[in-house]
C-alpha cells in the first residue's frame, strides 16, 4: 500500500527523467524485500484440491473446532491447527436440480452447484447448514458425532440466498434462525425472517417501503435479567439499501440498521405473522468539515460488554462511488441507538403532484403505546403482555411508518479510522487489557486484497499496528473470525482457510521497536531480551515486563542507539540505494547526510517510505548517510528518536591510465584528494576527510589526455580550489586514483548536448528570419535591410518604400523639381501628376500589396485614366461647407 504512492511518483518523473527505469526497478526490489518480511510469518492454511469458496465460517468453543462450508462440502477442522482437518461430508446437487438450473439460464459448471452459506449451532450434538443447491435452496441438520447430514432436506427460502454472490446473513439464538436474504429467485424481494420450530414463520411485509437492500450481519443484543423496564432481547441487522428519503439524480444507497424484538408474535388482526416491532434508521458515517460521506457498509461486529449499554458497534464503510479510493471505520455506542429507536421520530410518505412519493417527518400525534417498541413491564401493566394484545392502531403505524428520521452517529461524530487506497471487506474486533491496566480495543479488517490491518484505539486516536498479508493471493477476505481463547485470526476466502496469531511480538527485535509498536499483546522481557506476547509469558514474571509506552526503561536496557554503519561502493555517474524499514507507522523518517538534514529539494535524492535512493552519485555524495525515526512519545511528551540504519558511501573510482599527465599538490600527504571533473561540476564540492583539519586546502591541476572532441576538452590549466567537509569517517583517507576520461565524459555529455541543442536552434532561427525577410514578408524595417542590401537597382524606390510605410503617396523628387522650375509651361501636366498621385477615390493610401508600390502613368491624360471622384479645382467652385478648400 505504501509503495503505491510512490511507485505513481516514480511513472509520473519517468516522463521528464531518463534514469526513471532505474528508480522504478529500486522500489519494485523494496517491495518484494517488504513482502518477503511480511510474508515471512508463522501462518496456517487449509485448502483441498478441487474444492472452492470456503466463505462459510463457523466457530465452536465447545467441540474445538472451526467448521467451513465450501463448494459442496462441510469441513471440520482443528481449532488450534486448521491444517489438521477432523471430518468432511459432501452435499452435491441431484441431476434433476441441475437440469432444471440449466434450463434457468444459470451456469451449469459454476452456478448450478451447491454453496454452503449457512452453519449454525443448534446444540451440542448437532449444526443446522443450508446451502444454494443449484438456485434451489435446501437445508438439513448435521450430525456432529458421525459428521453425516440427517438426509431430510428442508425448503431453504427465506433462510439461504439463492443466488451464491448474494449477500445475506443469518444469526442463530435460542435454537430460532433469525435471517436476513431475498426470498425469490429473482433476488427482489428482500425479509427478514425467523424461522423456529417452536413458533411460526415471522417475516417482514412485502413493501419497498420496509426493505429494499443488501443484508451485510445480524447479532442479537441481549438485555440484563433485572432491567428496570424488563425489555426483551433485541436482533438487529445492518444492510444497505436505495434511500427513499433523499432525492438524487440516480439511486443513492444509504446505510441502515433495523430492530426486531426477540419475543415478537405478530398482529392479531393487522401484520399477521409479521413484524410488529420492526423499525430501522440511517447509520451515519462521514467526515463534516469536508461533507463527504461513507454510504456503503460491508461488515459490521459488535463488540458486546458486561452490560449492553458497554456494547460498540463497529462497521467498516466505503462510499458508492468507488473512484474515491477511501475506506472507513466507525464506531456506534449502543446506548445512541438506543435512544435513537425509543425516541426517535418517524416518517411518512407524502404524495408531491399525484405522482411522486416523497418521505418527510411525520408531525402527527403518536399512538399509545410506542409503535416498534419491545413489551415491557408498562405495557404489561396494561394487560398487553405480547404483540399479540396491541392494539390495531399502533401496528397500522408501525406498518405505514417503519423509517426513522433521526440518524445513529457515530462516536466523535465521525471515523475512527480512514485508509486511502484500500477497500475493506470484513471486520472485527477484540478488547484487550494490557500491562498498564488500560483496555484497548484491537481491531482487525480485512481488505479485497488479502491483507488484514491491524488497528488500536488510543486516546489520542487510532492508528495502525501492523499490515499482514494473509492470503497468498489478491483476493478478497470474505469472512473474518476471532478466537479469544485460541488468541487467532481465522480468515476464509475462495481459494483457502487461513489461521494467524494476534500478535507476532517477535518481529520486535528491541525494547525500543516493542514498546513504540503500541501493541498491548506485547511487552519487552529485559530477562530473555525478546518481545512476548503478554498471554505467553509466566504470570510471576509479569512484573518485570516493560509496561507500554514506558520509554526510559528501553534507555537503560538497550545502551546501544548507534548502530555499526554499512559500507557502500558504486561507481561515479550511478545509482545509490540506501534501505530503511520503518516498524511504527506512527514514526516519520529522517534522513541526515554528515550531520545535516537532507530535504526533498535536493534533485540528485529521493526520500520514500523505505529507504533513499541516490542517483548519478558524485564525488561530494560520499560520506555518512543515517536513517533516523522520529515519533512523538506520548509518556515522555517529546519527540523520540532513535537511529535505525547508518551508511558510509563512498566512490568506486578506476586507476589512471599511466599516460595522464594531471597531477595532484595537497598540503597533507595522509589526505585522500579527488581529481577535477571537469567545468560541469563546478557547483558541487567534493568531501575530504574529518581528520583533516579545518584550515585545510587542496589545489588540483589536471591535465588532460589528449582527446579527439574538442568539445569536451577542459582548458589545459584549470585549477580548482576547495574547502573540505567534515563528517567523514576514516575509510575514505585512503588515497584515491583520478578519474580516466571516461569517468570524465560522464560528467560533461549533458552540458555538452544542451549546448549543441542551443547553438543548433539558434542557427534555424536566424535562416528563417534571413528567408522571410527576404521573401518581403517582415515589417518595414527588414524591407529597408533588404531594399539596402540587394542593390542600386532597388535605390529610386525608397521613397515610395517610406510614402507606403506612413500612408501617404508622395510625388517624386523628380517632378517636383520640373513643377518648381517649369510652372507655366508643364503646368497643364503638373496638374494632372497632382491630380493622378491624389487619386484615392474613397482610400486614403496607396495599395501596397505585399510590400510593393502600385504604379501610376503621370503622360497619359486620357479619361480612361481618371478616376470617377477626382476633383478638378479651376473648373468647378467648392459649394459644399465641409469641402477641403486647401485641397486644391
Amino acid at each position: 500500500m505504501l509503495q503505491l504512492s510512490l511507485l505513481t511518483l516514480l511513472v509520473f518523473t519517468c516522463v521528464i527523467n531518463s534514469r526513471c527505469i532505474f528508480k522504478l526497478a529500486v522500489i519494485v526490489f523494496l517491495s518484494l524485500w517488504f513482502r518477503s518480511l511480511v510474508g515471512n510469518l508463522d501462518l496456517m492454511e487449509f485448502s483441498e484440491p478441487g474444492i472452492f469458496n470456503y466463505s462459510t465460517l463457523l466457530l465452536s468453543e465447545k467441540q474445538d473446532a472451526l467448521y467451513v462450508g465450501a463448494r459442496e462440502a462441510i469441513f471440520e477442522l482443528s481449532k488450534k491447527n486448521v491444517t489438521v482437518r477432523n471430518n468432511k461430508v459432501q452435499w452435491t446437487v441431484a441431476d434433476k436440480a441441475m437440469r432444471m438450473c440449466t434450463l434457468k439460464g444459470k451456469s451449469k459448471e459454476r452456478e448450478c452447484l451447491n454453496y454452503i452459506r449457512v452453519l449454525q449451532v443448534v446444540d451440542d450434538e448437532q449444526l443446522y447448514v443450508c446451502g444454494t443447491h443449484a438456485f434451489q435452496p435446501q437445508c438439513d441438520y448435521l450430525n456432529l458425532a458421525d459428521f453425516s447430514l440427517k438426509g431430510q432436506p428442508e425448503d431453504g427460502r427465506g433462510k439461504c440466498s439463492f443466488d451464491p454472490s448474494q449477500s445475506f446473513t443469518t444469526v442463530m439464538v435460542d435454537g430460532e434462525l433469525y435471517s436476513g436474504t431475498a426470498y425469490n429467485f429473482l433476488g427482489s424481494e428482500p425479509i427478514i425472517s425467523r424461522y423456529s420450530p417452536y413458533q411460526p414463520l415471522l417475516r417482514t411485509e412485502y413493501s419497498t417501503s420496509w426493505l429494499n437492500g443488501d443484508f451485510v450481519f445480524a447479532d442479537v443484543v441481549r438485555e440484563r435479567r433485572n432491567r428496570a423496564d424488563g425489555e426483551d432481547d433485541k436482533i438487529y441487522y445492518f444492510f444497505t439499501e436505495v434511500s427513499v428519503e433523499y432525492e438524487f439524480f440516480g439511486k443513492l444507497l444509504i446505510p441502515r440498521v433495523a430492530r426486531v424484538c426477540k419475543g415478537d408474535l405478530g398482529g392479531q388482526r393487522t401484520l399477521q405473522k409479521k413484524w410488529t416491532s420492526f423499525l430501522k434508521a440511517k447509520l451515519v458515517c462521514s467526515m463534516p468539515e469536508l461533507n463527504f460521506v461513507f454510504n456503503v457498509v460491508h461488515d459490521v461486529f459488535i463488540l458486546k460488554g458486561t452490560d449492553w449499554r458497554d456494547t460498540v458497534i463497529y462497521g467498516v464503510f466505503t462510499s458508492q462511488w468507488g473512484n474515491v479510493g477511501l475506506s472507513a471505520v466507525c464506531a456506534y455506542n449502543m446506548t445512541v441507538v438506543e435512544d435513537v429507536f425509543s425516541k426517535g421520530k418517524y416518517m411518512q410518505k407524502a404524495t408531491v403532484e399525484q405522482s411522486h412519493t416523497k418521505w418527510v417527518r411525520y408531525n402527527g400525534i403518536t399512538p399509545s403505546p410506542r409503535p416498534g417498541a419491545c413489551i415491557n413491564n408498562l405495557m404489561r401493566q396494561q394487560n398487553m403482555s405480547s404483540s399479540l394484545h396491541l392494539p390495531d392502531k399502533t401496528l397500522q403505524f408501525v406498518k405505514d411508518h417503519p423509517l426513522l428520521e433521526d440518524p445513529v452517529l457515530p462516536i466523535g461524530n465521525g471515523p475512527r479510522l480512514i485508509a486511502k487506497d484500500v477497500n475493506y471487506t470484513q471486520i472485527v474486533v477484540e478488547r484487550v487489557t494490557a500491562l498498564d491496566r488500560n483496555i484497548y480495543d484491537v481491531i482487525f479488517t480485512g481488505t479485497d486484497k488479502g491483507v488484514v490491518h491491524k488497528s488500536v484505539v488510543f486516546e489520542e486516536g487510532v492508528h495502525i499496528v501492523e499490515e499482514i498479508q494473509l492470503l497468498k493471493t489478491s483476493e478478497p477476505i470474505k469472512t473474518l473470525l476471532l478466537s479469544s481463547e485460541t488468541r487467532s485470526l481465522y480468515a476464509g476466502s475462495d481459494s483457502s482457510v487461513v489461521q494467524s496469531p494476534t500478535a507476532f511480538c517477535g518481529r520486535y527485535p528491541s525494547c525500543d521497536d516493542c514498546v513504540l509498536a503500541r501493541d498491548p499483546y506485547c511487552a519487552w522481557d529485559p530477562h530473555t531480551a525478546a518481545c512476548v506476547n503478554i498471554v505467553d509469558a509466566p504470570s510471576q514474571r509479569l512484573r518485570y515486563l516493560t509496561i507500554n509506552h514506558c520509554f526510559l526503561f528501553c534507555f537503560v536496557v538497550s545502551g546501544r542507539l548507534v548502530r555499526d554503519y554499512q559500507r557502500v561502493t558504486v561507481k561515479p555517474g550511478s545509482s545509490a540505494e540506501l534501505p530503511c524499514l520503518v516498524q511504527s507507522n506512527l514514526a516519520q523518517v529522517m534522513w541526515k547526510s554528515n550531520g545535516s538534514v537532507l530535504t526533498e529539494a535536493s534533485r540528485f535524492h529521493l526520500i520514500g517510505e523505505n529507504g533513499l535512493l541516490i542517483y548519478s552519485v558524485a564525488p561530494e555524495d560520499q560520506g555518512q548517510y543515517e536513517c533516523w525515526s522520529v515519533e512523538w512519545a506520548p509518556a515522555a511528551g517529546k519527540n523520540f528518536s532513535r537511529l535505525l540504519a547508518g551508511y558510509v558511501l563512498s566512490l568506486d573510482l578506476p586507476p589512471r591510465p599511466p599516460h595522464q599527465t594531471g597531477h595532484v599538490t595537497t598540503t597533507q600527504e595522509s589526505t585522500s584528494t579527488h581529481a577535477a571533473e571537469g567545468n560541469g561540476m563546478t557547483d558541487r564540492v567534493p568531501l575530504t576527510s574529518d581528520h583533516a583539519p579545518p584550515s585545510f586546502t587542496a589545489t588540483v591541476i589536471f591535465t588532460p589526455p589528449p582527446q579527439t572532441d574538442s568539445s569536451l576538452t577542459p582548458p589545459s590549466s584549470s585549477t580548482i580550489k576547495f574547502q573540505p567537509k567534515q563528517h567523514l569517517p576514516p575509510s575514505v583517507n585512503a588515497p584515491r586514483p583520478d578519474k580516466d576520461p571516461a569517468a570524465e565524459y560522464l560528467q560533461h555529455n549533458n552540458s555538452t548536448a544542451l549546448l549543441f541543442l542551443f547553438l543548433l536552434f539558434f542557427l534555424l532561427f536566424l535562416a528563417a528570419l534571413a528567408y522571410n525577410c527576404y521573401m518581403q514578408y517582415l515589417p518595414a524595417p527588414c524591407l529597408r535591410v533588404r531594399a539596402a542590401l540587394l542593390g542600386n537597382h532597388k535605390s529610386a524606390h525608397q521613397p515610395e518604400y517610406r510614402a507606403c510605410e506612413g500612408g501617404l503617396m508622395e510625388a517624386s523628387a523628380t517632378d517636383k523639381i520640373n513643377m518648381t522650375e517649369q510652372p507655366t509651361q508643364n503646368g497643364s501636366q503638373s496638374t494632372q501628376n497632382l491630380r493622378a498621385l491624389r487619386d484615392t477615390g474613397y482610400e486614403t493610401e496607396p495599395e501596397c500589396g505585399n510590400g510593393r508600390i502600385p504604379s501610376h502613368s503621370f503622360g497619359d491624360d486620357s479619361p480612361s485614366q481618371q478616376k470617377p471622384f477626382d476633383v478638378d479645382c479651376e473648373s468647378q467652385s467648392i459649394q459644399f461647407a465641409d469641402a477641403d478648400e486647401n485641397y486644391c
